[in-house]
């Protein structure tokens, strides 16, 4: 866990934004924990059965099997995201939405692991983060990578914002 509570609302449907839920293809969500983020993934509109839930925590795992039954949930570690991924994705993924804390890990661990959410996902389609810093979490200068980011958001506690990156 990378907050003291879960991200508020107005910060997880400001994520669920990005995500296209028009499409059929899943949409990988990194750090669950208790559903904030999931929650408005699904009202947003996304289908329950879209969502592929990777949770290292067994305990919110378990959680997370009983709120969202039709969801698929991984008990796995976001950070070697291509191993945890192998044999669970048909086709690749329509959206990551991460609620991860990136900037508590080095700049190489991030790095590596939104090349790996990228290897997961259809061209052009998002990676979605979150970060309370001031700074991008993942370099905006990644070669044929695209960035945008959300305004903050003064509503969360504490204050956020969502970064998005696409590969060109």
């Amino acid at each position: 866990m990378g907050a003291v509570m879960p991200s508020g609302r107005v910060l997880a449907r400001t994520m669920a934004q990005y995500v296209d839920i028009e499409s059929a293809g899943s949409v990988v969500e990194l750090g669950p924990g208790t559903g904030a983020i999931t929650n408005a993934l699904i009202e947003r509109g996304v289908d329950q059965k879209r969502l592929v839930l990777v949770e290292y925590n067994p305990s919110f795992c378990a959680l997370l099997r009983d709120r969202y039954p039709q969801a698929k949930v991984v008990q796995g570690d976001a950070y070697t995201l291509r191993e945890t991924l192998w044999n669970v994705l048909s086709a690749p993924a329509d959206a990551v939405v991460s609620g991860l804390p990136l900037v508590t890990k080095p700049i190489l661990t991030r790095v590596r692991l939104v090349r790996d959410a990228f290897a997961a996902l259809a061209p052009g389609a998002p990676f979605v983060q979150f970060t309370y810093s001031v700074v991008p979490p993942i370099p905006k200068s990644l070669p044929g990578v695209s960035t945008e980011a959300s305004e903050r958001i003064w509503m969360n506690l504490p204050p956020a914002r969502v970064w998005v990156y696409r590969k060109d």
